[in-house]
């Protein structure tokens, strides 16, 4: 029955290419308005028209849901289509689709292994004390943050790069495994062109705010912060090496379908490739279990990292992934 499932859920026809095309139509068009309308004709006017960007920092998670769902190819059935408007759409949140895709892809392949969590320390190696302010960096603003300067880091020579590669990251990490692939000479012009081009509007953003540019500082923050706050927390004391696990997190109807049903991690972990529509069907269809409360998971982070040795121990050859 399961398989069953995930071979219907994972058609084309499954896609809804159409609405996706509406949403992603819809986000750029808020971002226009973010980037260069608002400053360059509204808030001369009228300052008021400030506040606008509180509701628009709060579609942030949801617009990185329908850039997620380009990342897995799903966004539609064209892969011309896909691929894009997942760069386009990738420009405007602020970092290149190539770094965001493979990154994102290699989290699947190394979800909760000792190389790949984000609370993790070794208390052997280490302590709790030594191990917070990086993981508070990392969740409060960090993520976003390296997807953000990393246009900048790719535009310098390749030589450079690949010496830093070789000099500072250890073979068997994934910022070294990553690295390998965007040095690669097609990855690396893709990543330089949308690299110039997330830097430019951002640049002629900030010069069109002009006395008004704190506003757009204020409003990347909460845009890095909600990125880099919400994303693990799917993830959080969850099982060591159980790859295709996840939580499923409670949220209302409306929210979650803001989110693309972004909250059923754990169906979409083992199953990424079912379009963000179908979830709650395969969710229905697989007998999924929710881990709790989608806002209760997020403030559960503060609790800081947490030692490898105090987490409960996967069993990845254990679970396999249906289809």
């Amino acid at each position: 029955m399961v398989q069953e499932s995930v071979t219907y859920f994972s058609r084309a026809g499954g896609v809804p290419g159409a609405l996706n095309c509406f949403l992603a139509l819809l986000y750029i068009a808020l971002n226009v308005f973010q980037f260069f309308i608002l400053p360059l004709w509204l808030l001369p006017v009228q300052r008021s028209w400030a506040w606008t960007l509180f509701p628009l920092a709060l579609l942030t998670n949801p617009f990185w849901s329908l850039i997620h769902e380009a990342i897995h190819d799903l966004f539609h059935p064209n892969r011309g289509v896909n691929a894009f408007t997942g760069r386009l759409l990738a420009i405007l949140f602020g970092a290149p689709f190539r770094i965001l895709r493979l990154s994102h892809l290699l989290h699947h392949k190394l979800n909760r292994m000792p190389v790949e969590g984000t609370e993790y320390y070794d208390r052997g190696k280490s302590a709790k004390a030594a191990a917070a302010p990086g993981y508070y960096f990392q969740i409060f603003c960090g993520l976003y943050l390296v997807e953000v300067i990393s246009p900048i880091y790719f535009l310098l020579p390749r030589a450079w790069l690949q010496r830093f590669k070789e000099r500072y990251l250890k073979p068997e990490s994934v910022s070294a495994i990553l690295m390998q692939n965007w040095l690669g000479a097609e990855s690396l012009r893709e990543i330089r062109l949308d690299g110039l081009l997330t830097v430019s509007w951002l640049s002629l953003s900030f010069w069109f705010y002009g006395q008004h540019w704190p506003l757009l500082l204020v409003a990347l923050l909460a845009r890095g912060f909600l990125i880099s706050f919400l994303d693990n927390i799917y993830h959080y004391e969850t099982p060591v090496s159980d790859v295709f696990f996840a939580k499923n997190l409670t949220l209302p109807a409306p929210l979650a379908k803001l989110l693309l049903n972004f909250n059923l991690h754990g169906i979409h972990h083992i199953n990424p490739a079912i379009s963000w529509i179908n979830l709650p069907k395969a969710f229905d269809v697989q007998g999924g279990k929710f881990h709790g409360g989608y806002f209760a998971a997020a403030l559960r982070q503060l609790h800081g990292p947490i030692a490898l040795q105090e987490l409960p121990q996967g069993a990845p050859t254990l679970r396999v992934r249906p289809g």
